[in-house]
């Protein structure tokens, strides 16, 4: 068994129910186990868009899949919860990213782990380090070392999932 820890983002819809949702689908697979969850964090979106807050938490996972095949069952629940694609970094129901598989360095055209913005964003860092607060990169930083460091976003903790 792999361990993995996945971000999650809404910020359309009811943000909380959307985020209930993908645990719970995410608990559904076979081939998944989920350990531990955040808080969950109201943040600021990234990027030039218009938009509202997202709500943003991590989980941590065991599975059984490959890392390509843990990005095709995130694809499918993005879809499931009725994401769609069109504006870079805009609105969304729900966005899953890979943020950390084991201690893989992976480099592919739609597969990059470590994730490549993680260590920039707090809304992704502040909850990593809450769960797994000496959790260390491949290559051997601490993650609450970058999170330190992420002080001009604005995040807030508004508590938890279940």
């Amino acid at each position: 068994m792999a361990k993995a820890f996945l971000s999650l983002g809404s910020n359309l819809g009811d943000r909380l129910r959307l985020l209930r949702d993908a645990i719970q689908l995410i608990e559904n697979q076979d081939s998944i186990k989920v350990l531990k969850l955040s808080s969950i964090y109201e943040t600021e979106p990234i990027g030039n868009v218009l938009q509202s807050d997202f709500y943003n938490m991590v989980v941590e996972i065991e599975t059984k899949l490959s890392p390509r095949e843990l990005l095709r069952v995130a694809k499918k629940i993005e879809e499931a919860l009725r994401r769609t694609r069109g504006v870079h970094w805009g609105p969304r129901t729900m966005d899953i990213d890979i943020l950390l598989y084991d201690q893989k360095i992976i480099s592919e055209e739609d597969l990059i782990i470590p994730h490549p913005e993680m260590c920039r964003r707090a809304f992704v860092l502040v909850p990593l380090v809450e769960i797994e607060p000496e959790l260390k990169l491949p290559e051997g930083d601490l993650v609450s070392h970058f999170a330190s460091r992420v002080t001009n976003q604005r995040i807030k903790k508004i508590g938890t999932l279940f």
